[in-house]
């Protein structure tokens, strides 16, 4: 990806907010991921508004196809709808746009920039997640400083054709090894959710399910719910 315009504000967690650990635990009930794919002539702003307007309680901006400089702008038009709403918001693999946008933090992979970098660019105070399929990964993730761990896929998902299917148990090994907070990704939907019952996850992501529901607020509300009654503890 290219390089941002130097316009931007790019000091080490300028703008961040310290999110404490039980802030992000919570957070991971609902935790909504962007798909430009499933935006039908709406903008990004006004279906991630929707979302949160629905109960969503985590925000991630994951856009495989647009440059630093382009997530940046789309990081500027969410970042304040997720401020006023009190959800975190983080950017997808790009660490470059989460430092000049002032995101709260990055998501990353296994193939993408590792925790530890990340967190020696974004500084002590960024969200720095990090994608697992497997105890010895999530393991490691946690000893580089992640954040929290997003783990899956749980189940097959068509916004992720190659995903590694780790399944309910798989993600119940992880949650039993790790001590930071655990959110299951991969296929998560209305149907889906009450099977994660007592795998000890601390929340659902959740990509089509959101954003390509004609009525985002109503789906999302009636995620949110469904997460309450399936992930109280």
């Amino acid at each position: 990806m290219s390089s941002a315009p130097l316009s931007y504000t790019c000091a080490k967690d300028a703008g961040v907010k310290n999110w404490s650990a039980e802030d992000i635990r919570r957070s991971m009930l609902l935790y909504a991921v962007t798909d430009e794919a499933w935006l039908n002539g709406r903008s990004m702003a006004e279906c991630v508004q929707e979302a949160l307007d629905g109960g969503a309680t985590f925000i991630q901006l994951r856009e495989k196809n647009k440059t630093t400089e382009e997530l940046i702008e789309e990081a500027r038009e969410i970042i304040p709808l997720c401020r006023q709403a009190g959800v975190p918001f983080v950017i997808d693999d790009d660490v470059e746009a989460a430092r000049l946008s002032g995101a709260d933090g990055v998501h990353v992979g296994q193939s993408d920039t590792e925790a530890a970098a990340a967190r020696k660019v974004l500084g002590k105070k960024a969200i720095i997640g990090v994608s697992a399929q497997t105890v010895e990964q999530a393991l490691a993730a946690q000893e580089a400083g992640a954040t929290y761990l997003g783990v899956g896929a749980v189940f097959g998902t068509p916004t992720k054709t190659d995903a590694v299917i780790t399944g309910v148990d798989g993600l119940a090994d992880v949650c039993a090894a790790v001590d930071i907070p655990v959110v299951a990704i991969g296929g998560l939907n209305a149907n889906t959710i009450d099977q994660l019952k007592d795998s000890g996850v601390d929340g659902v992501a959740v990509v089509s399910a959101i954003f390509a529901a004609s009525d985002i607020t109503a789906a999302t509300r009636n995620l949110r719910s469904l997460a309450e009654e399936t992930l109280s503890k």
